[in-house]
């Protein structure tokens, strides 16, 4: 996704230091003390993220795009930014976001790319600098402060604001007749037509994203209905139960599990787009689910052999895309805390935000930043851009949602019952109200 670190083209001054140190270390250890004490006093900023600084000759846009914000703040800075980077080899069975817990909770980085559980986690516990101080948050858009603000703190800031949506084959319904669903009642009807007509699996998952069919479901009216503020102090206090919200979106997915529309075998092994997107490709199947950039040239759904087009999901409030909020967070005992929040300053700016938008295509955290979208992705910008959309994950919300509804859905996958996931989340809410 996206979500998260990406290419860089930066030259490394260090390594000529250490080479002049080298050459030298046999005849003067004073030289090498020198160089020695040249190297302590670079200035640095350390990066915790998923993925490492690539390297120039990379062919990925994305990562590019990052990393060349990047060398805007380096250069203006006279600094460099140093990835510390996350691998599942070396973590093993530890995922990116229990490492990112650790590490943050230790001190042991200046700033983190976090997803939105640890935001939220991190937050709480106040681990994370409040970034309303930089210049760049004035621009930003109400939906990433509402995401991203703990205690009335902002305290995280993305590159994009990632949209999901659904991934259809716009030819595949046509084949048959129909037309792109806007409720769940309708969806149903298109699985069963696709079914009956010998497509084996309607709808491609993973263990991720089925969750997006329970948020979008559960939160249509919180969100759109006016009473925001009000619904989720309700929920917060226990007053309201997040499984009354919740019921529709777990039944549906149950449905689409008991009639085969989805393979929860397949789905559960399943990593993003990994495993569902070779059969998506192929026309074997009509319909997934995925985030915005998936749609763009040169990634992964970027050049089908067939009509794309990128539609919300299915409520009774029409097509409702979810918009989940990752974002960058500076650890409040920064070793360069200084250094750090000007680097945010600038890779978070207007300039960079825009150079970054227009380089992927994506929805800018920027109120300032708009950029053309290819035609697939029209429908869903449409909706985000006239405020019809849920948030997936909202920080304002004692209970995370977008980690904890991913993990309940995985349980019905596995075989529990709707009441079953309902009891679990009721009982993930008591513990944020005790």
């Amino acid at each position: 996704m996206g979500r998260y670190l990406k290419k860089s083209l930066i030259i490394f001054m260090a390594g000529t230091l250490l080479a002049g140190a080298a050459s030298c270390k046999n005849k003067e250890n004073d030289m090498v003390n020198l160089a020695e004490d040249v190297k302590e006093d670079k200035k640095i900023v350390n990066l915790f993220g998923p993925m490492e600084k690539s390297n120039p000759d990379a062919a990925n846009i994305a990562r590019s795009a990052h990393d060349l914000t990047v060398m805007m703040a380096e250069e203006e800075l006279g600094l460099t930014v140093e990835y510390r980077t996350y691998t599942a080899e070396d973590y093993q069975d530890k995922t990116y976001d229990d490492v990112t817990l650790a590490r943050a909770r230790s001190d042991m980085d200046d700033v983190y790319l976090l997803n939105p559980d640890t935001i939220q986690i991190l937050g709480a516990e106040g681990k994370l600098v409040d970034l309303s101080c930089l210049e760049c948050a004035v621009n930003l858009r109400d939906v990433v402060k509402v995401s991203n603000t703990v205690d009335g703190k902002l305290v995280a800031i993305p590159q994009e604001v990632v949209v999901y949506g659904l991934f259809v084959n716009q030819n595949m319904f046509e084949q048959y007749g129909l037309k792109l669903p806007n409720t769940p009642e309708e969806f149903l009807e298109c699985c069963r037509v696709f079914k009956e007509n010998g497509i084996e699996t309607p709808v491609g998952a993973n263990r991720w994203w089925l969750e997006n069919f329970v948020l979008s479901q559960a939160y249509a009216d919180l969100y759109n209905g006016g009473n925001t503020k009000e619904e989720i102090a309700a929920l917060n206090s226990g007053e309201s139960r997040y499984s009354d919200y919740m019921r529709e979106g777990f039944e549906f997915v149950k449905t689409l599990i008991d009639l085969g529309y989805v393979d929860a075998e397949k789905a559960i092994t399943y990593e993003a787009i990994e495993g569902e997107g070779p059969d998506f490709l192929a026309q074997k199947t009509p319909i997934v689910m995925a985030y915005w950039g998936a749609a763009n040239s040169e990634t992964a759904y970027g050049k089908p052999d067939f009509n794309l087009q990128v539609i919300g999901f299915p409520t009774h409030r029409g097509q409702m895309p979810v918009v989940s909020m990752s974002g960058y967070g500076v650890c409040v005992n920064a070793e360069h805390l200084e250094d750090t929040l000007a680097v945010m300053d600038i890779i978070l700016s207007d300039e960079a935000l825009k150079f970054y938008a227009e380089t992927n295509k994506v929805i800018s955290p920027s109120k300032n930043v708009e950029v053309e979208c290819i035609d697939a992705l029209k429908p869903i910008n449409d909706l985000v851009n006239d405020g019809i959309f849920v948030l997936g994950s909202n920080a304002g919300m004692k209970l995370e949602q977008w980690g904890n509804t991913c993990l309940v859905v995985r349980k019905l996958l596995n075989g529990a019952s709707v009441e079953e996931c309902l009891e679990e989340m009721d009982r993930l809410q008591e513990e944020c109200t005790d």
